[in-house]
């Protein structure tokens, strides 16, 4: 009899909290959806009511110039959010986590820009790497290819 590769056994992860609304959000919603994980898709972007990130949650901010960016960051980092990340490129995103340290935020553990480097350029593919990088944070793996 052959071994099967994966596990029936289905592991209890946090939610993906994603903000805002956009074609690089909705494919996360998507592919993660496809790999069991519940996903909240918070359109607003202008102080609405926040994220609220339990334990275990992700938490991808995928418009770095929303009115409420740096909010949602500092609650999120400040949270029990097993991860957090920003898409944007490095140089978009040094002002606001410049802005964060210098309030006296730890951003350590942000990941800027979200997701494992594919190459990707397309929202799905840019999605693709951001949900990876969610899965493997949760498993604590780092994402690497699996040959040795």
């Amino acid at each position: 009899m052959r071994e099967q590769p994966w596990s029936d056994e289905q592991a209890t992860h946090g939610r993906i909290l994603v903000l805002s609304d956009n074609p690089i959000a909705r494919a996360i919603a998507a592919i993660a959806a496809t790999v069991g994980r519940d996903v909240v898709v918070v359109a607003e972007d202008d102080g609405g009511p926040g994220l609220d990130p339990r334990p275990g949650d992700a938490v991808v901010l995928c418009d770095h110039d929303a009115p409420d960016a740096p909010a949602v960051l500092r609650a999120a980092l400040a949270s029990e959010a097993a991860y957090v990340a920003m898409m944007a490129s490095r140089r978009r995103a040094a002002g606001l986590v410049e802005q964060l340290r210098e309030e006296g935020v730890d951003t350590t553990t942000l990941h800027v820009p979200a997701g494992h480097d594919l190459g990707g350029k397309g929202p799905g593919e840019i999605a693709l790497s951001v949900v990876a990088e969610v899965v493997a944070e949760s498993y604590g793996r780092s994402g690497g290819p699996m040959r040795g």
